[in-house]
Order: structure tokens, then C-alpha cells, then sequence
């Protein structure tokens, strides 16, 4: 008797059962550094101390008051401002590449893609301080090409922040989106010009809308660490652009846990509504893959 080669099908409850005991080491890792911390800010918004003593501790809502400080007010608007710009900038220019690539007849798009975000790989830190060198004047760019300098650079304006910002969050762009278009069914493509569509037609009435799910993921992948993040103003606004997380920073700094954990939390609910609207518009996670 032959026997024959078959290929055992393990149960799809087994499965899910053996990718849950993987994942808990995870899980128990997350509830210790993000989970834990959160609960604590939480109630630190809600006590006057100094510091994290506990002498002394009494329950007090004056914490809150810093979200009506001016220049609290003035860092939410600078950071709603650079955030929707960047990823105003990013949706074009990604949307722009991803598309480019998507419609090239490269064969290795992928290892295209990947040198596009290879840079997102190196420490940020790194790629802010190498920015900041090439805007301030007499950089290393006039130095190898030997250009005469111009002006006193753009270090500690609000152009050198929004580049930094474009520079470093467009690959979190272009990766959603490609995507996305990559998941296009191209039947779809076929069906549209078969009824007469144009080009321009086909890619705004069927590619466009079937992309908008990467669109909305890398937007919210662009905006958020815009928001929250003080490194890159801190670097290359010189100090004279001031962000919610500069504000964050500076209190956490100061040992004024209270205040900085009202600004956190706040924060974080924004981030929690942000991954609700990626649920609601893109369930399976597929443009984040």
C-alpha cells in the first residue's frame, strides 16, 4: 500500500488557543510599562504633592488649571497646527510616491519601500541632530559642494519644525497607503475601463476611495506623534516653537507630576479615539501590515 502525503489541518480553536499563550508574555509586558503608568498619572491628577512623596498627599482638582494657562493654550494650537500641516504635506507626497510605485513595473517594489523607510529604522535623535546641523549655517552640505552660505539658516523657525516633522513622518505615510493600493482588486481596474471610465476617472472614482482606509491610518500615524512629540521642536525650534509635549517634558522635568499627568492623560485620550476611528474604518489592520 502507498501511502499518501497529507498535510495535517490544525483546528482554527487550536490555533487561536497557541497564539494566545504567545502573545501573554506580551500582554504582561504592556500592563507593566503602559498600563501601570497610566494608572498612576490618573491619580496624580487628582492629588496635590510634591513630587511622588505621599506625606502630605490630599485629594485637589487645581491641577486642571493648567489647561487654561496661556501658554498651555498656545502649545495645543502650535501643536493642532504643525500636526495637521504635516500630515496635509505627508498625505500629498506619500500618496504621490505610493501611487508612483504602485503603478511602476519595478519587480522589487517592495525592496523600493523598503529604502524609502529604512531611514525611520535609525534613532530619531540621530536624524533630528543631522537636520539641525543642515540648517543652521555654514553646514556640512556648503562644506562638500562648497556653496557660499546663505543667511543665518532656518534653525528656530517654524519651517525648520514642519521639515522635520514631513522628513521624519512620511514614511508612515507611504507604507499605509501602498498598501492599501496593493490590496486593489485588479479586476477592478479592468471592469472600470471596460464601461468607458478615463484614467483620471478610474483612479478618482475606484482606486482613490478603495485607498482611503491607508490614507486615514497613515494620518493618524502622522498626526498623533506630532502632537506628543517634543523632540523635534525642542532641536530644531531652537526652543522657540513650543509643543503640548515640550509642556509634558518640562513638567515631568520639574517634578510637577501632577500637572504634566493632566496634559498626559489628555493626550492619551486622543490617541484612544484616534485608534477607535482605525477600528471604524479599518478593522482587520490590514493597512497596517
Amino acid at each position: 500500500m502507498q501511502k499518501t502525503n497529507q498535510k495535517r489541518v490544525i483546528p482554527a480553536h487550536q490555533v487561536s488557543h497557541r497564539l494566545e499563550r504567545m502573545a501573554k508574555p506580551y500582554l504582561y509586558w504592556l500592563y507593566l510599562l503602559a498600563v501601570v503608568p497610566m494608572i498612576v498619572m490618573f491619580f496624580l491628577m487628582f492629588v496635590d504633592t510634591e513630587g511622588i512623596k505621599f506625606d502630605g498627599m490630599a485629594f485637589s482638582i487645581s491641577n486642571f488649571a493648567i489647561l487654561t494657562e496661556e501658554s498651555t493654550l498656545i502649545a495645543f494650537w502650535n501643536s493642532i497646527r504643525f500636526a495637521v500641516l504635516t500630515t496635509v504635506i505627508c498625505i500629498f507626497f506619500g500618496y504621490l510616491v505610493a501611487y508612483s510605485l504602485y503603478q511602476s513595473k519595478l519587480k522589487n517594489k517592495y525592496m523600493v519601500l523598503l529604502l524609502l523607510i529604512l531611514p525611520s529604522w535609525t534613532n530619531i535623535l540621530l536624524r533630528i541632530n543631522a537636520l539641525a546641523s543642515i540648517f543652521k549655517p555654514n553646514n556640512i552640505l556648503q562644506d562638500i559642494f562648497n556653496l557660499p552660505a546663505v543667511g543665518d539658516g532656518i534653525i528656530g523657525t517654524d519651517w525648520a519644525v514642519l521639515l522635520g516633522m514631513v522628513f521624519t513622518y512620511l514614511p508612515f505615510m507611504i507604507m499605509p497607503i501602498y498598501t492599501s493600493l496593493e490590496k486593489i482588486d485588479p479586476l477592478l481596474h479592468e471592469a472600470s475601463l471596460d464601461l468607458g471610465m478615463t484614467d483620471f476617472k478610474k483612479f478618482w472614482y475606484v482606486t482613490f476611495p478603495l485607498s482611503s482606509k491607508g490614507i486615514v491610518s497613515g494620518s493618524i500615524m502622522v498626526l498623533l506623534p506630532c502632537m506628543s512629540g517634543f523632540a523635534i521642536p525642542q532641536i530644531l525650534g531652537n526652543g522657540n516653537v513650543l509643543l503640548i509635549g515640550n509642556i509634558i517634558e518640562q513638567s515631568f522635568k520639574s517634578m510637577s507630576y501632577n500637572r504634566g499627568s493632566v496634559l498626559a492623560i489628555v493626550i492619551l485620550i486622543i490617541i484612544l479615539g484616534a485608534i477607535l476611528i482605525i477600528n471604524k474604518t479599518d478593522k482587520e489592520g490590514s493597512t497596517l501590515l
